[in-house]
């Protein structure tokens, strides 16, 4: 491990080249020639690398990259997981550049997560070079994780079915790697009522806002943060003028879920919802999103190698839980053993102030080669 340590080190100027030109080239979800300009740049360096690369186009999205390395292998197969859309709009750059001082690498993207993308080009480079590689390596960079990951899911869970670990380029929470994520859930509560003069007509009213409260409070009541359930009502408007009884509502509803079984019981109960009032109507439209990545025992294994390998570099590696998701969200409810939070250390994902340490880039990319070598 410390010869991989050394390596990384020497490397770092290559790991902080990549990643600027990553960071630099804006990649917002939305925005399908920004997310190809930056897959094709990553495309690239896989090529330089001899890597055997593959894109997976796409339409309205950005394209999704595939590339391998390393020999043409079933047993020991590990996917890397990553994506390479950031949820800041084109032009984020001129008030957030992309620099580096104060010992960290700051800019839109950078920890979310531009740098973890180049700590595996770079481990990864350093195994090739140094005939470390037994079994294949897979990295997958998506392109539209921040908005759920609509076309790249059923390309994760396809190749993650073939691949006997899953590798998560997400930040570390603080220095640690993550065994646990929330799944995620997301609803909208539509309410149709009826439209009267507040002053004239006030009986013949039937208010869609103060339907919609009643919605709020049930669904909301539905929370648990023993079983880590938590059901949040993020956004609502509705009605048109004060002396108008309203005759719309609605509200966006946020939903984390800790274990699977509570998906299908979540939405059974936004399926039941009702209206109190009869002249009202409900239209509840959405659903889980990502299940839960529980804490299994295979992810234990995994972390447990992990931190046995981090001790060699004199390094204490924790384990964490989140409330967020990722996209192994996906390969950990299949039953594969997902380790996540593999990336950069920093802080700020999504924030003005987001950015990444440089000082743990090659601890991190050392530890990331020992877990891809089997050391």
């Amino acid at each position: 491990m410390r010869a991989l340590l050394a390596g990384a080190r020497g490397k770092e100027h290559r790991l902080l080249d990549l990643a600027q030109r990553l960071v630099r080239t804006e990649s917002p979800s939305d925005d399908k020639a920004g997310v190809d300009a930056c897959v094709a740049l990553a495309a690239a360096r896989a090529k330089e690398m001899g890597g055997r690369v593959r894109l997976h186009r796409q339409r309205a999205f950005g394209d999704v990259l595939e590339a391998r390395f390393g020999p043409r292998t079933r047993e020991g197969r590990i996917l890397l997981l990553g994506h390479l859309d950031t949820v800041w709009p084109v032009g984020t750059l001129k008030n957030m550049p992309c620099r580096i001082s104060e010992g960290r690498l700051w800019g839109p993207g950078t920890l979310d997560m531009k740098a973890g993308v180049a700590v595996a080009f770079t481990a990864i480079e350093m195994l090739l070079e140094a005939i470390l590689l037994r079994s294949e390596v897979v990295l997958l960079l998506n392109s539209d994780e921040e908005i759920g990951s609509p076309v790249s899911r059923p390309i994760t869970e396809r190749i993650a079915a073939e691949c006997d670990g899953v590798y998560v380029l997400e930040p570390a929470q603080g220095l640690a790697y993550k065994t646990a994520r929330k799944g995620t859930g997301n609803w909208r509560i539509d309410v149709r009522g009826v439209a009267a003069h507040a002053g004239v007509d006030f009986e013949k009213g039937a208010s869609a806002l103060l339907e919609l409260s009643r919605a709020m409070q049930a669904v909301s009541g539905w929370t648990d943060l023993r079983r880590g359930l938590t059901v949040s009502v993020g956004t609502a408007g509705g009605g048109s003028k004060t002396n108008v009884i309203p005759a719309q509502a609605w509200a966006e509803v946020d939903v984390r879920i800790a274990h699977k079984a509570d998906g299908p019981r979540i939405e059974r109960k936004f399926a039941m919802l009702r209206p109190a009032d009869t002249r009202c109507s409900l239209i509840v439209t959405g659903g889980v999103n990502r299940p839960p990545m529980e804490r299994t025992a295979g992810t234990v294994k995994l972390y447990r190698k992990a931190r046995a390998l981090a001790a060699e570099l004199g390094i204490v590696l924790d384990e964490a839980a989140t409330g967020g998701a990722s996209d192994g969200n996906f390969t950990s409810a299949l039953g594969i053993p997902t380790l996540d939070g593999m990336g950069a250390v920093g802080e700020g994902a999504h924030a003005s102030h987001e950015s990444a340490v440089i000082e743990h880039l090659a601890p991190r990319t050392a530890l990331l080669a020992g877990m891809l070598a089997g050391a």
